[in-house]
């Protein structure tokens, strides 16, 4: 597996120049980010993290929405956040760090996040299911997490499905095709979960409020085949 600072140089080298064009081309194909953030319950004076923030598209319109929200966004790439602060400025505290280990005290002052958020990211993180854990270290006790990526496509056409992903590995994309049975699992032990499928199966969305013994699974999870654990929309 890849380390920490592999996996940096590798995010620098892919988003280098492609930071530059980012947000007008991945619009077209991220979808679900505003679902995620319209989804998004936020009181003034609470805080929400970002792991792997990219440019701060979603923290832009994050703060948008809820401007008495206490903003943070942490990146393994120094180039995204070159752009994440020009978008930003001084309002949304950012940082370089590994999203599967890191110090919200030494990185910003917090010792919890009310709201963690992953957007995209976690397929792109080799130890995925690690990054999840590790949220869940810094989520306040009652706090919510909020997760859209990639889902299986399974009801879209498998030419499509067979193309998205061979284009999605040139920039080292991966679909986390058992990300609904790992949530599942992080739910267990009390924890209430809102899954759901957009857009045919393009994506997954979800919002978590973990159990007390709610844990990423070690080992590949299948999808749940019964409904998931919901929460009241």
């Amino acid at each position: 597996m890849a380390t920490p600072a592999d996996h940096g140089r590798l995010m620098d080298e892919v988003y280098r120049h492609q930071r530059l064009v980012y947000d007008i081309t991945r619009k077209y194909y991220l979808l679900g980010r505003d679902h995620l953030i319209a989804h998004m319950e936020i009181r003034p004076g609470q805080s929400v993290l970002e792991i792997a923030c990219g440019t701060g598209r979603n923290l832009s319109v994050i703060r948008a929405r809820h401007p008495g929200a206490r903003l943070f966004g942490l990146d393994i790439s120094e180039e995204m956040l070159l752009s994440a602060r020009r978008k930003l400025g001084t309002t949304v505290g950012l940082a370089r760090a590994d999203a599967r280990a890191f110090d919200p005290g030494a990185l910003f002052g917090e010792a919890a996040f009310d709201h963690i958020l992953f957007s995209y990211s976690l397929s792109m993180i080799p130890d995925w299911q690690g990054a999840l854990d590790e949220a869940l270290r810094h989520l306040a006790p009652g706090g919510t997490l909020h997760v859209v990526d990639f889902g299986d496509q399974s009801g879209l056409p498998r030419w499509f499905g067979r193309a998205l992903r061979a284009w999605l590995a040139r920039f080292h994309v991966t679909p986390r095709d058992i990300l609904p049975g790992t949530l599942d699992a992080l739910a267990a032990g009390g924890g209430t979960l809102h899954r759901q499928s957009l857009y045919r199966g393009y994506a997954t969305y979800a919002r978590l409020v973990p159990g007390r013994t709610g844990r990423a699974p070690q080992r590949a999870a299948p999808p749940s085949r019964g409904r998931a654990p919901s929460v009241a929309v």
